[in-house]
């Protein structure tokens, strides 16, 4: 069986080095690409998207087979930002939230994302955080719908081998996702029981439009949903991860997750109530891999590596099938020493100071793509 396309989207923060402090000059930066390479080459790597706030950026790769095409994209997006911004005496950072204080951010140039600011208040303006979106290609609406049921218990996991977020506005927040916390503030954002079909899911959707929860489709939150416009059901409950070996990874796990569960799903298989699957989420975001999870199948606590080795176990015939298992099993361990919450922690230990952690940040988001053959824009 052919794997599936699949394609990531990643945020990342504008940062001013002198200040360790995120800039509100993402627009500026924009101009400087658009100016510097003209008209856009067709492909993802090359272009650069604003996001709701102005310190913020959004890369993205193109649809493909490979993982390891995806973890080149990433990286020449970051390059690619990173350029734009070093023209300006900027940076680029990936983390999933803003470690030092920062200012009132200020609301990008875009009718949308005002009339957010303005329907959602305090919510919109403290949604400065960063996340990293998976895309794998569905069949149908249906069946995405049907793996997005499927697929929930299992999402918690891989938020916990994402975390990257324990700073936030310039203190430690005990989390190791405290992106996962604000972002839940979202009336739209999490976990959803069951749909049952599709026309549940767009019941639920019309619904919850329809309450102001969100202001239009691109607005349903949840951690997993159907992409508007294209044929992709969209893995959102990640934390952007500045290791470009924890995307790739990443990516793998998603992928082979809603192929299993579009395909050989085991029988038997509980189902969660919203209010478990929200418990299993706050433990991801509140411990990362260091502490216990809820397992899927027994809804009992696990330590987390029995419980990733799970996720690993279920989804182990599409990583082979995809040639993704070397991949994952490596990064298993690699994750297990670290995720990116522990990394700046140790930034922390090491420097004594929130500066020293986003120095590390900037210094490992730029080491990632350093590598890459300057004539090699994938």
């Amino acid at each position: 069986m052919q794997s599936r396309t699949v394609g990531v989207e990643e945020e990342l923060l504008v940062v001013d080095p002198a200040t360790r402090s995120v800039s509100s000059r993402a627009r500026e930066l924009l101009k400087e690409h658009h100016e510097r390479h003209g008209k856009a080459s067709g492909r993802a790597s090359d272009e650069l998207d604003k996001e709701l706030f102005r310190h913020q950026l959004e890369i993205r790769t193109d649809p493909t087979h490979d993982v390891g095409v995806i973890v080149a994209e990433i990286l020449a997006g970051r390059r690619t930002a990173a350029e734009a911004a070093a023209a300006l005496e900027l940076a680029v950072a990936v983390c999933a939230s803003v470690p030092l204080a920062m200012e009132e951010p200020v609301i990008s140039d875009n009718e949308r994302y005002r009339d957010m600011a303005e329907m959602f208040g305090q919510i919109a303006r403290r949604g400065t955080t960063c996340g990293m979106h998976v895309h794998v290609a569905i069949e149908s609406a249906e069946e995405g719908v049907r793996c997005i049921d499927r697929i929930s218990p299992w999402l918690p996991i891989l938020l916990a081998v994402s975390t990257n977020s324990p700073y936030d506005e310039g203190r430690d927040t005990g989390y190791a996702s405290w992106r996962t916390e604000l972002w839940s503030t979202w009336p739209s954002a999490g976990p959803t029981e069951p749909f049952g079909s599709l026309a549940g899911y767009r019941r639920a959707c019309a619904r919850m439009i329809a309450s102001g929860a969100a202001r239009d489709p691109g607005m349903l939150y949840f951690d997993a949903r159907l992409s508007e416009g294209q044929p992709t059901l969209e893995v959102r409950i990640l934390d952007a991860v500045t290791d470009p070996e924890d995307v790739g990874m990443l990516t793998a796990l998603v992928r082979a997750l809603v192929e299993t569960a579009a395909g050989d799903w085991p029988e038997g298989l509980p189902v969660w109530r919203a209010e478990e699957l929200r418990a299993a989420r706050w433990r991801a975001s509140r411990y990362g891999l260091a502490g216990q999870l809820l397992d899927p199948v027994t809804h009992a606590l696990r330590p987390a590596r029995e419980v990733l080795s799970r996720l690993v176990e279920l989804v182990s015939g599409r990583l082979d099938g995809n040639g993704d298992t070397e991949r994952v099993v490596g990064g298993v361990d690699r994750v297990l020493g670290a995720t990116g919450a522990t990394r700046q922690r140790a930034a922390y230990e090491r420097t004594g100071s929130l500066q020293g952690v986003v120095d590390d940040v900037l210094a490992r988001t730029a080491d990632s793509w350093a590598s890459l053959n300057p004539s090699d824009r994938a």
